[in-house]
């Protein structure tokens, strides 16, 4: 490997793996901001990981092998994932042709294996909240591959031979006045996957431990220690990887210059963090029901934006 392929993998990488908490921490500042409360530190995130690596876990003896692994393939799903997509108009480290199945499947596998580990612990209780995650997902993850593909078809891109970093490489100011329909539809689509991926308001409230409302944080209540921290982990960069995506397309800034587009990209997910404490400060969460409906709403945006660019 090149001098210049290992910085680019080396500033990729910080900017990926060490960024994710604090767009968590802007979240909940931006929170306590309406709330009329100061709020945590931005770095807490980053306390409450260091605090959590420093403990033990605890593990119940009704649990297989099967808890235990599941925080680390769910985290090391994730990592390989957030060398996979591009951010800034950087290609990705890891860029291949047809990388955004692998995309979508590391994303899934990371899934299955939290929702194994939920079922692994006998308890009715995170089992519901399984069930709920397979449903969303089931309707979220059609709507996130029929996206990129409207995206790669709009861009005159073929799926199966370019890679997401060629995609977004393509996309700039001139693309985004010339495709605004089609584009906007698509990072409306991108928006609810991105809320609903990650369990914020509307779908799912992260701070909630109401028994008959939680979907995500009912899964992980029987993780501890360093496993829950790495789980913890890996929640903040799938909300920084599916934030990349959706910001590649709002904010297609091109000047030329790497460093400007990085700074400019890493600008784009702090004010979509903004946006997701502005979000969940102002509406309520939705009942079930109606989450489906709302990712009903993500795959229909993507198909009409499909269908837009193939008529």
């Amino acid at each position: 490997m090149s001098l210049a392929a290992l910085v680019h993998l080396a500033v990729h990488a910080a900017l990926v793996f060490a960024l994710a908490p604090l767009l968590q921490g802007i979240v909940n500042r931006t929170k306590a901001w309406f709330a009329g409360r100061r709020g945590p530190p931005l770095a807490q995130p980053y306390f409450d990981l260091w605090r959590l690596l420093a403990k033990g876990a605890v593990y119940s003896t009704t649990t297989t092998v099967v808890f235990r692994l599941a925080p680390v393939v769910a985290l090391a799903a994730l990592l390989t994932t957030g060398l996979l997509v591009p951010m800034g108009g950087w290609p990705a480290p890891l860029a291949f042709a047809g990388d955004l199945f692998l995309v979508a499947g590391l994303l899934a596998l990371a899934r299955f294996a939290l929702v194994l580990a939920a079922l692994d612990t006998g308890s009715s209780f995170t089992g519901m909240g399984a069930s709920r995650e397979v449903w969303f997902a089931a309707l979220a993850e059609p709507a996130l591959l029929v996206s990129l593909a409207a995206l790669a078809r709009g861009l005159r891109h073929d799926l199966a031979h370019d890679s997401l970093s060629a995609i977004y490489g393509a996309m700039s100011p001139a693309t985004f006045t010339a495709g605004a329909p089609f584009l906007l539809l698509v990072a409306g689509a991108l928006l609810l996957v991105f809320l609903a991926e990650n369990g914020r308001i509307p779908v799912d409230d992260p701070n909630t431990h109401l028994e008959l409302t939680m979907i995500h944080e009912v899964m992980i209540l029987d993780h501890s220690g360093p496993d829950l921290a790495f789980l913890l982990y890996g929640q903040a960069l799938k909300l920084q990887i599916l934030g990349v995506l959706l910001v590649g397309v709002l904010l297609p800034v091109r000047t030329g210059v790497a460093a400007l587009d990085l700074a400019l990209a890493v600008a784009g997910l702090v004010l979509l963090a903004v946006a997701v404490g502005c979000i969940e400060s102002l509406l309520a969460r939705l009942r079930l029901a109606r989450v489906a409906q709302m990712l009903t709403w993500a795959g229909a945006l993507a198909v009409a934006a499909l269908v837009l660019e193939v008529s």
